[in-house]
């Protein structure tokens, strides 16, 4: 029990409550409809039905989630992922059902990286003798796995790893060693205490010969007693700045030895006695799981934004401060607090947020849609997708896990001294969240990926235009697309004299089409004419990687509404009413709008926008903000659905009682439950009441 109580008081009038009452009456549109049009009502009956269970699970329960130790938290965290487990069995849950319990608990487990990426490299890169003896053990929990590629001295650098798999033809196995200590695992999430098998990323060495990176699925402890096996050595890497109920790990091999079988081999592979190397129909097979995992990070930023702006709005609309002499808020006949939501200086921080969310979200559709088509097309040895979608998951990946590190900050820091607080749920966010721009690849490294596959899209079109054998309506390509339209009129203007014009979407979408090829010609010329040093152009490239994917995500959010993007085979968009369709219109216009208007430079310089037109997009910007986006931001981020189980913050519920939420979170401080703290004998009594402290211990001896 706690020994701090707070009075029985309400906080001062207009209650939180009511104030989002009022805001939820004064939205356009139906947060149903949209929330339906971005999951589909099956998501959001599934999210009911979980929801409902979940809660209800002690393994599951948040209530202490804020107050906990790192080593009480992982012990929470591997109990929670065996209840999750155990639960997925007993209801026979779905991937979907699963994924779906997993995102509504939202801790990472000792167990995630185990489903996220230990077993899609199995399902993607295993024989069929493989998928038996690995994979479906896998899917029963008797094999926990982790994925083990990051080394101590290498992680973006996949090529530059240094642990060997050494093909032994006496003994028909391979000996896995760690020839340096920068050549330990390091970083595999999983792998500290919880796997007792890993997909290891080591060079492959057969005859002499070393073929670089492949992939090996070996056990690393005992399925008796879960204690390490012998030549294997690993180990938890400690405390980090946040995902600490994730054991990350470090492994090292002593000349370990592994049978034949453990090399994933649906690709290459080494033939057994004469250690002979298949090499792969196309050497970007194994990028399958990369891939994944890329395209996935995008709709993780979008859940970040979107969970950090909920909490965000929903508490600015609540939180009142100053008078604004202009425009005075009434209670009645009374003037009341203007609510933080209504200055323009906040307006600016949180609404291009929401808008941002939403753009990811159609962006992680069409990623995964794109994913799915490409594995597809692969099995039938059609890899025309690869480049693309690998190319395009590396620039995104970057892009989008950059954009919601920053929002998640963003957010909290519009809340002013009660974003510092954990209850309002938004340090822990933004901890558990940071690490997306690194893992998977380094934000600057990766975009690299993404240059070198634009410039070459770039070169080839120069030189087919070249040729006199070309026509525009050979291109099934976006990106050959914009860079066509580039080239046909390098220097074309935009044509806008007035604020209102820059809500045409293909305006905007001219814009970033043109700022891109542009950025992409200069690179090219610079590379190939001037004989610029690759390393003396990582800056450009990173801003070109940039401005292609901020060109997808404007491209595909207008697409999104207006209901024209590609769907999965089977799948029908819904049509959206007039009236959420405006609204969301105006979200994609505020992202586009101030997308330009935040990174002006590059649109100036590519000659497409002057300075005046700048100065215009900016009164487009604050006038959507205020008239279009202000009313509806209650009602745009209710769309998101967040349940309060979810979100976990006592600034940000949907009821809007967050004075209640938080003082009652206040009392359950494990410092609260003693009236005197202890040590006030030992540290603090002897400066401020020495005297009694003097009769204390006299009394004592007596």
């Amino acid at each position: 029990m706690s020994a701090l109580r707070f009075p029985n008081l309400p906080p001062s009038e207009p209650q939180g409550a009511d104030l989002l009452a009022q805001e939820r009456a004064n939205t356009t549109f139906s947060v149903h409809e949209v929330s339906t049009f971005l999951y589909g009502e099956v998501y959001l009956e599934r999210q009911e039905r979980l929801l409902a269970l979940i809660e209800n699970e002690p393994a599951f329960d948040k209530s202490n989630r804020y107050f906990l130790g790192r080593t009480e938290r992982f012990a929470a965290a591997l109990r929670k992922d065996h209840a999750l487990v155990k639960l997925s069995k007993e209801f026979q849950w779905s991937p979907e059902e699963y994924i779906q319990a997993e995102s509504l608990i939202d801790e990472a487990g000792p167990f995630g990286l185990h489903r996220g990426m230990f077993m899609p490299t199995l399902a993607s890169q295993c024989t069929d003798e493989q998928l038996e003896k690995f994979l479906k053990p896998s899917q029963r929990y008797e094999i926990i796995g982790c994925y083990a590629q990051t080394e101590l001295g290498h992680g973006s650098n996949v090529q530059g790893i240094e642990t060997t798999a050494t093909y032994i033809p006496e003994t028909n196995q391979f000996e896995l060693h760690t020839p340096y200590l920068t050549a330990s695992k390091w970083w595999i999430g999983g792998l500290g205490k919880a796997a007792n098998h890993a997909v290891v990323m080591a060079r492959l060495i057969t005859n002499g010969k070393d073929y670089g990176p492949h992939a090996l699925c070996v056990p690393i402890r005992s399925m008796e007693d879960h204690t390490l096996l012998p030549g294997v050595m690993a180990g938890d890497i400690g405390p980090k700045f946040g995902y600490n109920t994730t054991d990350n790990g470090c492994m090292w091999f002593d000349h370990y030895r592994v049978p034949h079988i453990s090399l994933l081999a649906k690709y290459s592979s080494v033939k057994p006695g004469s250690g002979e190397y298949v090499k792969p129909p196309n050497a970007k097979l194994s990028y399958g799981t990369m891939v994944l995992v890329r395209a996935s990070l995008v709709g993780a930023a979008r859940q970040g934004m979107a969970k950090a702006a909920t909490i965000a709005t929903r508490y600015s609309a609540i939180r009142r401060q100053f008078v604004d002499k202009d425009a005075p808020k009434m209670l009645g006949k009374q003037v009341v607090e203007t609510p933080v939501l209504d200055y323009a200086t906040q307006q600016y921080r949180l609404f291009p947020i929401i808008a941002a969310a939403y753009a990811c979200f159609f962006t992680s559709k069409e990623m995964m849609r794109l994913y799915y088509l490409n594995m597809k097309n692969m099995e039938n040895g059609d890899f025309s997708l690869l480049a693309d979608v690998h190319a395009s998951s590396s620039g995104l990946k970057s892009l989008t896990t950059t954009m919601a590190a920053s929002a998640v900050e963003d957010c909290r820091r519009a809340c002013g001294g009660h974003g510092f607080s954990a209850f309002s749920g938004l340090p822990l966010l933004l901890q558990d969240y940071v690490p997306n721009v690194t893992w998977e690849g380094d934000n600057y490294m990766i975009t690299q990926q993404t240059g070198r596959y634009l410039f070459k899209s770039f070169r080839e079109l120069v030189a087919k235009r070249a040729s006199g054998k070309f026509s525009a309506s050979q291109i099934n390509n976006p990106t050959l697309a914009y860079m066509n339209t580039y080239l046909e009129n390098p220097t074309l203007k935009c044509p806008a004299t007035s604020a209102s014009q820059f809500h045409n979407p293909e305006l905007q979408l001219a814009a970033f089409g043109h700022r891109a090829a542009s950025l992409v010609a200069q690179i090219v010329h610079a590379l190939d004419v001037e004989k610029r040093t690759w390393n003396s152009m990582l800056v450009d490239i990173y801003n070109v990687s940039v401005a292609h994917c901020q060109l997808i995500l404007v491209q595909n959010f207008i697409l999104g509404i207006r209901g024209e993007m590609p769907q999965p085979e089977g799948i029908q968009p819904m049509v959206l009413s007039a009236a959420s369709k405006e609204a969301l219109t105006d979200l994609s216009d505020l992202f586009a709008m101030h997308t330009i208007h935040k990174q002006p430079g590059e649109f100036l310089t590519s000659g497409y926008l002057d300075a005046k037109q700048i100065s215009l997009l900016g009164e487009a910007v604050m006038d959507v903000m205020e008239k279009k986006v202000r009313p509806n931001a209650i009602g745009f981020v209710d769309a998101f659905a967040f349940p309060d189980y979810l979100l976990n913050s006592a600034i940000g519920a949907f009821d809007g009682r967050a004075y209640e939420r938080y003082t009652e979170m206040a009392t359950r401080e494990p410092l609260n439950r003693t009236e005197v703290v202890e040590g006030y004998e030992q540290y603090i009594r002897p400066y401020t009441n020495p005297e009694g402290l003097k009769g204390h211990l006299l009394q004592a001896r007596i």
